[in-house]
């Protein structure tokens, strides 16, 4: 199920508001409501997976309650965190990776392995994340241990972020789960979160969508030069209202149940450096390796620059692998991974986040590298730079590119507009005050939620981008 269809909007959302707050007052039997209709949630697609998902939840609380129960012996404890994190990495290479080494193996030694076609449950690097974090963070004594089943499912199965996050830090939580307070300005702010995530989505991401699409499928030699730069910016575009759009229907969402969810997104476009995108973008990921697996590692305290790169390369590369069992995904790990070690050991970074022409270095290296991850495979993404820079013999501009520009040319200046903090500089320079602003900007949002649900039921929506990662 996904937040921009009708049953959810119409049926499913419903529902679970009005059984919660029936109980609310009952913090056991509300946790339950939210616990068994996101198993609901999950199970709406392939309900197998739930199974899944449980068998990781059910190890992880069985190891943290170990681990929390031989707090003094260290060695114990150890190997509880150690299992717990096995199986969370085994799920996670089984369902996502054995298909992807099974095939390299069997190109690099011609060996014939059968590929059992396993198909990847929705969602599963984000809840094997979470179910790590809990184990960690128990382990750390960043929290208690649930002693009941239902809290830690409810921590790592919870609706609005298990598919497509944001990544949500156990010790961020843990103390909501039981201790969370509904109210009327937590719910209508949830409210309006949730609805601007919703158009970002069904205005934006699906219609640059439909552009990026077009454009990516068209045969070798049918594309100019500009048309492949429009597409590449066009889809880094798509993924940041696809993504964003979640994380805010998310945060919204856990807002309308007493739940406070950290932010995902810090407006990534008006970044000077890729250093500076990357504290911006995907926030909860990024802090999930720094502090889980960069900071383990040694973190940039380490004394030799060798020992430093490799820790960032395996970072980076394990970033690449988390979001696609694909080569571009690898590459496009390690691209970032040469820029970042780049402006950290010279210093172009921070020299870039002083001038103006950083914003224009940042977006370009960003929209060049994420080409990886659009394009199906490594031979696909080489054409595709071919035509970008011009080395095809592609034309720079045609008639193909200015009928898709001004079919889509509107969408995408709005998208540019809406990722800039315009709004508040607006409302500052004209001294609104905060009243008629909200009523204002609310009023706005009203209409182009209307407008976001008619398309919605009209069946113009599409999997969230995410989803598959």
């Amino acid at each position: 199920m996904v937040f921009s269809s009708n049953a959810f909007l119409f049926f499913f959302l419903p529902a679970v508001l009005i059984l919660y707050y029936i109980v609310r007052r009952n913090r056991t039997a509300a946790n339950a409501v939210l616990t068994v209709m996101s198993l609901l949630f999950y199970a709406w697609g392939e309900p197998k997976f739930v199974l899944v998902m449980l068998l990781s939840i059910a190890v992880n609380w069985a190891m943290a309650l170990l681990i929390e129960k031989n707090e003094r012996k260290q060695r114990v404890k150890k190997a509880c965190l150690t299992v717990g994190i096995v199986v969370n990495v085994l799920i996670l290479g089984v369902f996502k990776y054995a298909s992807f080494a099974i095939r390299n193996l069997n190109s690099v030694f011609k060996l014939g392995i059968v590929d059992p076609g396993i198909a990847l449950p929705i969602g599963i690097s984000f809840f094997t994340f979470q179910a790590m974090s809990y184990i960690i963070d128990v382990y750390r004594g960043k929290g208690k241990a649930q002693k009941h089943f239902m809290g830690v499912c409810l921590y790592i199965s919870f609706f609005p972020q298990l598919i497509a996050g944001p990544i949500v830090r156990y010790e961020t939580v843990a103390d909501q789960l039981v201790n969370r307070r509904e109210s009327v300005e937590d719910f209508t702010c949830g409210v309006r979160r949730f609805m601007v995530g919703f158009c970002k989505k069904a205005i934006l991401a699906n219609t640059l969508a439909r552009l990026v699409d077009y454009v990516y499928a068209l045969e070798s030699g049918r594309m100019s030069v500009c048309l492949g730069w429009i597409a590449a910016a066009a889809y880094l575009i798509q993924v940041y209202y696809d993504f964003s759009g979640y994380s805010d229907m998310a945060i919204g969402l856990g807002r309308m149940f007493g739940f406070h969810f950290l932010e995902n997104f810090n407006l990534p476009f008006i970044a000077k450096s890729v250093t500076e995108f990357w504290r911006r973008w995907h926030i909860s990921m990024c802090t999930w390796f720094r502090d889980y697996v960069f900071f383990p590692l040694g973190g940039s305290r380490v004394k030799s620059r060798a020992r430093l790169l490799f820790n960032m390369f395996a970072v980076w590369a394990l970033t690449g692998l988390w979001h696609g069992a694909e080569w571009t995904f690898v590459c496009w790990g390690v691209g970032f991974f040469a820029v970042l070690a780049v402006e950290k050991l010279t210093g172009l970074g921070k020299w870039m986040e002083k001038h103006a022409l950083g914003h224009l270095y940042a977006m370009l290296v960003v929209v060049v590298i994420t080409v990886l991850i659009r394009a199906q495979d490594i031979s696909s993404a080489g054409r595709f730079y071919k035509t970008m820079f011009g080395l095809d013999g592609a034309p720079f501009f045609d008639g193909l590119t200015w009928f898709l520009l001004k079919e889509y040319l509107w969408y995408l200046i709005a998208a540019v507009v809406c990722a800039l903090p315009l709004a508040d500089a607006v409302k500052k320079k004209l001294r609104v005050p905060d009243g008629a602003w909200q009523i204002v900007s609310g009023a706005a949002l009203l209409v182009l939620m209307l407008i976001a649900v008619g398309d919605t039921v009209a069946g113009g929506y599409n999997p969230f981008i995410y989803y598959n990662f």
